[in-house]
């Protein structure tokens, strides 16, 4: 990292790599149909998977007779087993591709979402809902990973971005969509259908996308363990991990399930317009994640840098959600809408730390980003979940003081992240760092 307010270096040419992967021998649309769209098919089911729950909540909290500690829990337990695997992935990312390891996994999804459908007891429907997180837990990296093979660096930002605005449209279908299915079945058949959906999802991969050797395919695994070392060893790692991990936790545990017992419970809205308000909020979601992206690569481009629009975009999700913390109701469609569309900005961390290393570490630099990411993600979902279920629910409703403790943590740990972003540095610390 050269200093502060850039965040981060061009990654220098490695020997024999080609500047431009438009040199292979499929066209441009070709790739966008046999590349693109197979990986942001099960990276749409991924984020499905990981926003349903804030639908299905009044149903798993009647059927299962769940509380607050218990919902955060099962909930939580995705981006445990999602998050744990995130750096033996970027391992086998790297030494087998993003086609056979994504497909694999998003196989065991599917077997995982199946046993959701058909599980009775707390315990079974924890390892199912773990099975899920585990399978889908290469859906954005193995994405990622193969960009970096198939496509030219400098459209890295761009393809990340749409891939996740794809995501968006997942979470977008866990809203409405998913509520009136509920009119025509339950939540069990709603896993069912997902479950071949996305054991589709995988055969699609397998068969529609080509292979292709990645960089540093040979490399031993002493070597590729070394590799993990020395970026976890990166102070520059460190210092953009902290904004990522601190508000996509706080967005990912409170937008993949508590904003909805946080409309239901203290803005008081009926259950039909939560799942409206849930679409509303997935469109921006969409919209943030597709502007942020291709915006960094243009002012990228101009010499601006993506660092820039990668920390505005962290300070306003950090003062929308301080203003939910707060206890603000009036107008917190408005403010929930700035936090669900300035929150995918801290996405940007992962294009610019694969930018910043060798071609060949990319599956493992970006999954030790998400493996920080989602530990912090499960911790905090749970957390919130504990800290909410500290005051009694009367007639199942949790009070306002319940919310603002939880999610007012949430924002400190991001005030501090930035913080720490912005407070100036030496020469000499910015030389370790850079």
């Amino acid at each position: 990292m050269a200093d502060g307010s850039t965040g981060e270096v061009p990654r220098a040419a490695e020997p024999g790599e080609a500047p431009q992967a438009a040199a292979i021998t499929l066209g441009r649309g070709m790739l966008i149909l046999r590349v693109f769209v197979p990986f942001a098919c099960g990276y749409y089911l991924s984020y499905l998977y990981r926003t349903v729950n804030a639908v299905i909540a009044p149903d798993l909290v009647r059927d299962l007779a769940l509380d607050a500690g218990r919902l955060g829990l099962l909930t939580s337990t995705y981006f445990l087993a999602f998050g744990l695997f995130q750096l033996p992935l970027g391992i086998l990312l790297d030494r087998f591709g993003p086609r056979r390891v994504d497909a694999a996994l998003l196989a065991v999804a599917g077997v995982g979402a199946l046993l959701f459908a058909l599980s009775r007891e707390f315990g079974a429907l924890v390892v199912a809902r773990a099975l899920i997180g585990f399978g889908v837990s290469a859906a954005l990296m193995a994405s990622m990973k193969a960009f970096t093979l198939w496509f030219p660096l400098s459209r890295l930002a761009s393809l990340n971005g749409w891939v996740m605005a794809i995501g968006g449209l997942g979470a977008l279908s866990a809203s409405v969509p998913v509520e009136a299915a509920l009119r025509i079945t339950d939540w069990r058949g709603v896993f069912e259908v997902l479950a071949a959906t996305t054991l589709l999802a995988a055969g699609a991969i397998m068969l529609l996308v080509p292979e292709r050797a990645a960089p540093g395919g040979g490399e031993r695994l002493g070597a590729m363990l070394r590799g993990i070392a020395a970026v976890f060893g990166d102070a520059a790692f460190w210092r953009i991990a902290a904004i990522c991990m601190t508000v996509q936790a706080a967005f990912l545990s409170v937008g993949g399930l508590w904003v909805a017992p946080w409309l239901l419970d203290v803005a008081g809205l009926a259950r039909g317009t939560v799942a409206t308000y849930l679409l509303v909020f997935a469109v921006a979601m969409t919209a943030g994640f597709a502007f942020f992206g291709s915006a960094a690569d243009r002012l990228e481009s101009a010499g601006w840098g993506a660092a820039r629009l990668f920390v505005i975009g962290a300070v306003a999700s950090t003062a929308g959600l301080a203003l939910i913390a707060l206890g603000v109701t009036r107008g917190a469609l408005a403010v929930w809408i700035i936090v669900y569309f300035a929150s995918p900005a801290s996405a940007l961390s992962y294009a610019m730390l694969s930018r910043r290393y060798p071609r060949a570490q990319a599956g493992r630099v970006t999954t030790a980003l998400n493996f920080v990411v989602f530990a912090a993600a499960f911790a905090a979902q749970w957390g919130i979940g504990a800290i909410v279920n500290r005051w009694p629910a009367v007639d199942g409703v949790y009070p306002l003081p319940a919310y603002r403790a939880a999610f007012g943590a949430c924002v400190a740990l991001e005030i501090a992240a930035l913080a720490w972003w912005l407070v100036p540095r030496s020469d000499a610390a910015r030389r370790r760092s850079g």
